[in-house]
């Protein structure tokens, strides 16, 4: 078992992930009756992508001894204004340090490592994903 998902009240709930016994909070999005305090379920998709894109890229950049500390992505998850609720787009811009010293040829690398995390993979198609990175 991965984790718990426990209904905690209020449109919020408490996960845990058995392995480290971290814990976190969500809620619902403001705009489907919620406190919007929290991450919220669709939120936590599209910044998870967000996620394993810069965390497979670290793993490849650490391997071409690339300083990568400090890269940041800024996440736009974008949802359907049609039935069914679901998220419709994510934007990820990925900004990267002035100590990041990169080739072309490993910048096309990294861009292939990022673009196939295994959240990508796990994604709908439909779901349209716009991705920049600014070196």
């Amino acid at each position: 078992m991965t984790s718990t998902v426990v209904y905690i009240g209020n449109l919020r709930t408490e996960l845990t992930h058995l392995q480290s016994g971290t814990t976190i909070e969500n809620d619902a999005p403001t705009d489907n009756h919620g406190k919007g305090e929290r991450f919220s379920p669709t939120d936590m998709l599209a910044t998870s992508y967000a996620s394993c894109m810069i965390t497979t890229m670290a793993i490849k950049a650490a391997d071409m001894n690339l300083n990568f500390d400090g890269t940041k992505i800024n996440v736009t998850k974008i949802m359907s204004t049609d039935a069914p609720r679901r998220v419709a787009g994510i934007v990820a811009e990925l900004f990267f340090t002035e100590n990041f010293k990169a080739t072309d040829t490993q910048k096309e690398q990294l861009i292939r490592i990022a673009r196939s995390c295994p959240v990508e993979k796990s994604l709908n198609p439909a779901i349209d994903l716009k991705v920049t990175f600014h070196w």
